[in-house]
This record gives structure tokens, C-alpha cells and sequence, in this order.
């Protein structure tokens, strides 16, 4: 399994815009022309986009049972400025649609409703090493994974549990 495929339809877009900042370097593609052009924003659109993708992080560090400084709740006033309205097609389906598709937080909003309904959004987990906080989406059976990356924060978190053992062993 690749530990970093990315998550279902427009979870991906949530997913994406919460990895535009690398908690462990600092380093944030909203901060250049090319990372910004992703998401289709102006330079003047990327500090409700970090607002809005802190919100989510910590959204989804609830999904995986973590705290955050943040307010999941924060996220709920953040949504409530993208209306969103029923679309039905040919055959009787309805969908959630952005009234402003050009916007970032309408398109969020509109696949966090369809990720809601088909119960996908609660998959979308934030990694549990604090110096990672990357986003992934949880495949695995009983929707338990803590890491993003077994190989990689899971291996870390596993040897300082091993270390911190060897240590209270040999001064006990």
C-alpha cells in the first residue's frame, strides 16, 4: 500500500490544501506563486486560506482522537460564508453545489458535504507525531491508523517507545 496516496474525490482538495504547510520544516507552498496557483488564489487570498487549512487540520486531528490549540468548531464559522445549493440530475440525484466555484472555502464546503454523506470525511486523519501533522486518509479496516507514514513517524514514535522502555529498565 502507498502510505501517501491521496484521499477519495474532493477530499483530495482538503487533504491538499492542509499539506501545503510541512509542520516539521516550516516550509509553506502557499508562500509561492506556483503553490498558490494550485488552489487558484491571489497573493490577498492566502491568509483566510491558512486560516481555513488550520481549521481543517485541526478538524482532522479530531478525526484520529488528537487535541488541538484549535477549535474543530472553527472551521463551522469559517464554512458558514460558503452557500452552498441543491443540484438534481437527469436520473433524480441531488448534490451540493458552491454558489462561487471560483472560491476556495465553496469548494471545500461542497466536498466536505459530499465526503459527510458518504462517510469519507471522518477518514481524513491528521498524523499523530506532533512535529508531522501531515494529512492522510485512513484506509485501513478498522479506521485505527495513527501515522501518516508507518515507514516514517510510525517508526519514529515506535523507538522512542522502545528507548524510553530501555531507559526506565536499566534506572529501575
Amino acid at each position: 500500500m502507498n502510505e501517501r496516496e491521496t484521499a477519495p474525490g474532493g477530499l483530495a482538495l482538503v487533504e491538499a490544501l492542509v499539506n501545503t504547510l510541512d509542520v516539521e520544516t516550516g516550509t509553506d507552498s502557499l508562500d509561492t506563486e506556483d503553490g498558490r496557483a494550485v488552489f487558484g488564489l491571489a497573493e490577498q487570498d492566502v491568509p483566510p486560506a491558512r486560516e481555513l487549512r488550520e481549521a481543517l487540520r485541526a478538524a482532522c486531528l479530531a478525526h484520529a482522537g488528537h487535541r488541538s490549540d484549535r477549535s474543530p468548531a472553527a472551521l463551522d464559522d469559517l464554512l458558514a460564508g460558503a452557500p452552498l445549493y441543491v443540484t438534481v440530475a437527469e436520473d433524480g440525484t441531488a448534490a451540493l453545489r458552491p454558489a462561487d466555484p471560483d472560491a476556495l472555502v465553496s469548494r471545500i464546503a461542497e466536498a466536505l458535504a459530499a465526503a459527510s454523506a458518504d462517510g469519507t470525511w471522518a477518514r481524513l486523519k491528521a498524523c499523530e507525531a506532533e512535529d508531522c501533522r501531515w494529512v492522510y486518509y485512513d484506509r485501513s479496516p478498522g479506521g485505527r491508523r495513527r501515522w501518516c507514514s508507518m515507514s516514517v513517524c510510525g517508526a519514529r514514535a515506535k523507538m522512542r517507545t522502545y528507548r524510553a522502555r530501555g531507559k526506565a529498565s536499566a534506572g529501575g
